[in-house]
């Protein structure tokens, strides 16, 4: 999947992970360590993605008004043009698997991978990662 998002996104001049990112912006500007936070990304390759879509001009970063230790990340016009090109991508993919995989396949996938997550989660406590 992820191959094939990051095959779509470069027709448009990002990345998946870049989409990943504009799609976790809010309109209210979200706090820019929120965002790695939600992702699962590590600091770094956040701060990556982050530093290409300012400078790509896609998101602007202000500090907090009430909060001034806090930066807010916002979208710019054209931040906003490539958020709606990365929801599209992702609500028709969503909407192709609805239609070929049935709801008994998806449910069980879903409680297989929280089995996955659940042993990941067990296996970094028992080797203290």
């Amino acid at each position: 999947m992820s191959k094939m998002y990051n095959q779509i996104a470069a027709q448009f001049g990002i990345t998946q992970a870049m989409g990943l990112v504009l799609l976790s912006i809010s309109k209210e500007g979200t706090p820019s360590t929120s965002i790695a936070t939600s992702l699962g990304m590590e600091a770094t390759s956040m701060s990556r993605i982050m530093n290409s879509l300012e400078e790509n001009n896609l998101i602007y970063r202000e500090k907090d008004k009430k909060d001034k230790r806090m930066v807010r990340t916002f979208l710019t016009s054209e931040g906003v043009k490539k958020r709606k090109i990365a929801k599209k991508m992702v609500d028709g993919f969503n909407d192709l698997i609805r239609q070929n995989i049935p709801q008994s396949k998806r449910s069980l996938f879903n409680e297989v991978m929280l089995d996955v997550n659940k042993s990941i989660g067990e296996y970094k406590v028992q080797n203290n990662l």
